[in-house]
């Protein structure tokens, strides 16, 4: 059973980028009291009630965040089962209604990748972009994103980390493996030589360690990923919240009290990112209480093309995820040369609402608002 108080505290970040209503998101908050199953009053219950409600209404993709944010932090008995079979379910009915998502299986040493893809050709065989969320998150989370870049000239995959949703890879040090399977398999439909990764939190960390060995990845844009301190420094890692510690250890399939004897063999080194050509674009938080202070200066220490940007936030920024996504969508833009008047726009409204945070003294304010019509597009030419 969770803290249902750190579960609150951490969703924030996740109903956020899921443009939950923030008004809807404080009284379903005030309705839980307990993290029991599917008791009256627990955690499970209010998401789905919610998700519920929004499937009556014929609003499927509307149910799917409620139901992805059921299972959070991870499916830990039949309750948050149910919630991801829900999630996972009516989302296959609203990807089928003309919404070009594709699925896509991907065997991955001994176990099975699956993914969901859009823009794969055999004609054209786009550049390849890679999407994929942390240790709590599930593909479904990326539905928007996936629509919007059907008008990208990109091929897109989205795949979880070992261990999540319908990943049965484990998760362990090599399970960066699975994006060069992902590669693989769709070589014959995208132009794989040419893939960047947008992987956020512990994604990101896997998306470095494969640029090492797998040149095909032209750029990474993270934010919030762990690197080598959180990996190896012990004093940091007694003081991580219980949600992050539980999480891990369930995907490691350890006891939290083995925890850091294990994480070690995780860590990137110095060898690792010096050894890297490539931009990686990182959003760091500094009030970050999950990644040490300790990374973003090995990331400056050791990564030649770093493109470092800071918030004044707590892990995930969720008082900047509009911020996030514009920088994002120009960050990929950046990677792949792309002059076009879409980055021009994107590029001022970077600079415009980060010259306002700087002027207005607010550099952990809210958010300003942004139409929510998911991601902004990454509009690039065709190449």
């Amino acid at each position: 059973m969770n803290d249902v108080g750190e579960l609150k505290r951490y969703i924030i970040a996740h109903a956020r980028a899921q443009s939950i209503p923030p008004e809807r998101l404080r009284e379903l908050l005030g309705r839980i009291r307990n993290d029991d199953g599917d008791a009256p009053g627990s955690w499970v219950r209010a998401w789905v009630a919610e998700g519920d409600l929004e499937y009556r209404q014929g609003r499927l993709y509307d149910a799917c965040r409620y139901y992805m944010l059921a299972r959070f932090p991870y499916p830990d008995g039949p309750a948050r089962q149910e919630a991801q079979r829900r999630c996972v379910e009516v989302f296959d009915r609203f990807r089928r209604d003309d919404t070009g998502i594709q699925r896509l299986d991907v065997a991955a040493g001994d176990g099975l990748v699956r993914c969901y893809a859009t823009g794969l050709s055999r004609e054209r065989r786009p550049p390849l972009l890679i999407l994929m969320g942390g240790i709590v998150s599930i593909k479904e989370q990326w539905a928007y994103t996936l629509l919007n870049l059907r008008r990208t000239g990109l091929a897109a995959v989205v795949a979880e980390l070992p261990g999540i949703g319908e990943n049965t890879l484990p998760y362990t040090p090599d399970g960066h493996r699975m994006l060069t399977a992902i590669m693989d398999a769709v070589g014959d439909r995208a132009d794989a030589a040419r893939s960047y990764a947008i992987m956020p939190s512990f994604a990101g960390h896997l998306a470095l360690r494969c640029a090492v060995d797998d040149r095909r990845i032209r750029g990474v844009v993270s934010a919030g990923a762990p690197v080598n301190r959180f990996f190896t420094d012990g004093a940091w890692q007694r003081g991580l919240p219980r949600v992050t510690v539980d999480t891990l250890a369930h995907l490691m399939g350890t006891e939290p009290a083995r925890l850091h004897g294990e994480l070690p063999a995780w860590a990137l080194t110095a060898e690792h990112l010096t050894g890297l050509d490539i931009p990686v674009h990182y959003m760091a938080a500094r009030r970050d209480e999950i990644i040490p202070r300790g990374d973003l200066r090995f990331l400056r220490d050791h990564v030649r093309r770093l493109h470092l940007v800071e918030n004044d936030d707590v892990h995930g920024s969720p008082a900047h995820h509009v911020d996030a996504r514009i920088w994002t969508a120009r960050s990929i833009m950046r990677m792949r040369g792309a002059y076009t008047p879409q980055r021009a726009a994107l590029s001022a409204a970077w600079f415009g609402r980060r010259a306002w945070r700087r002027l207005a003294g607010r550099t952990g304010a809210p958010d300003l608002p942004l139409r929510d019509a998911g991601p902004p597009p990454l509009r690039t030419p065709e190449s």
